[in-house]
């Protein structure tokens, strides 16, 4: 038998500013941390977009990483509600 083999099509990758959806329907944008709030939460500016809330991750409490005002993250925030995130990574 002879098996055709197409082209593997690939996407070009997104930038900074565009978000990135991940396989469990979250969208992934990059922005910088404001203001620190009580509770883990934190003020972030979006990279070309809104002012949103971020908390902070479970696996990022459990290992103690510090995020601090000025730091680049990046959020991971559901489609049904864009006001806040999930603070999943600190660049």
């Amino acid at each position: 038998m002879s098996e055709q083999i197409t082209p593997n099509t690939t996407h070009p990758a997104p930038t900074a500013s565009q978000p990135r959806s991940t396989k469990k329907g979250f969208i992934e944008m990059q922005g910088e941390v404001l203001e620190l709030l009580p509770n883990a939460m934190f003020r972030v500016q979006l990279d070309g977009g809104p002012l949103i809330l971020g908390i902070m991750s479970g696996k990022m409490r459990m290992h103690r990483i510090r995020v601090l005002p000025g730091d680049k993250v990046t959020i991971e925030m559901t489609p049904y509600d864009l006001t806040k995130g999930r603070i999943v990574y600190r660049h």
